[in-house]
């Protein structure tokens, strides 16, 4: 629903405040390039689907976003946030412990090398 860049912009531009038919038409009409048809069944998809409200004012359309289905895409969006820095934080840690056993093995061979060369004479 909001993959699309046309979509994502309307509702950009009317969460900034409500806003005529025709002034979205000539807002994302020159900004996408495409027609009025164009960007009023765009307008139709985020009216039916909640993200947009439309009240007629005379013989004016007046849309503005619905905040309800963003805020339940945000608290979506924030589990999921939740789940990947979890397994994020749980990469680091296990990234961190096998730097830390490289470089004890690295040690410990250093340390065993050192030991078994024979000792110069001075």
């Amino acid at each position: 629903m909001l993959g699309d860049p046309v979509r994502r912009r309307i509702v950009e531009l009317l969460a900034r405040g409500e806003l005529s038919a025709g002034e979205i038409v000539d807002a994302v009409g020159r900004e996408f390039g495409i027609s009025q048809p164009a960007v009023s069944q765009h307008l139709r998809v985020l009216r039916e689907s909640g993200f947009a409200r439309v009240r007629a004012d005379g013989a004016r359309r007046l849309y503005s976003v619905n905040p309800e289905p963003l805020d339940r895409a945000e608290q979506w969006i924030a589990g999921l946030r939740r789940q990947w820095e979890q397994r994020l934080d749980a990469l680091g840690t296990e990234l961190a412990r096998g730097a830390r056993e490289r470089r004890r093995a690295a040690a410990g061979k250093k340390a065993s090398e050192r030991s078994t060369q024979p000792r110069r004479k001075t």
